[in-house]
């Protein structure tokens, strides 16, 4: 089923900074969820796992055909870092700030608002998840 419009909820998360780390997408239409997946990254950064997530959303968005997407993470720094407020120094996202800039061209909107993490349990069960079974 094809969606004009999402909203996705995304996580990253490492135990350790670096450590085993997972991410969680939760895709919503009307507030209902249509989908949800968890991934096992291996070892990375907390950081570089929130980056994860969200290009994972934007990419299975896309695949569910929307065209405007809104974007609901608990990472201030990752939303800040998308809106253009702050800017990417670290070397290791900016790659990934590049990816998910390009993966939003291919959208007509795409807005990031920064939630609490008490509402993004759905994506955060997913991280934990993932990274449980893979046994970490």
């Amino acid at each position: 089923m094809k969606y004009e419009k999402l909203a996705v909820f995304t996580d990253g998360g490492a135990r350790g900074n670096p450590g085993p780390a997972g991410l969680g997408v939760v895709l919503k239409h009307n507030d209902k969820t249509i989908a949800s997946f968890g991934e096992y990254l291996g070892e990375t950064t907390n950081n570089q796992a929130e980056y994860l997530a969200l290009a994972a959303a934007l990419e299975a968005a896309r695949s569910h055909g929307a065209k405007e997407v809104d974007c609901f993470l608990d990472s201030e720094l990752v939303v800040k870092q998308m809106r253009g407020e702050y800017r990417v120094k670290n070397p290791g996202l900016a790659p990934l700030f590049l990816k998910i800039w390009n993966l939003t061209q291919q959208f007509s909107r795409v807005r990031f608002h920064h939630i609490p993490r008490e509402k993004n349990k759905e994506a955060d069960a997913q991280v934990n998840a993932a990274i449980d079974r893979a046994g970490r």
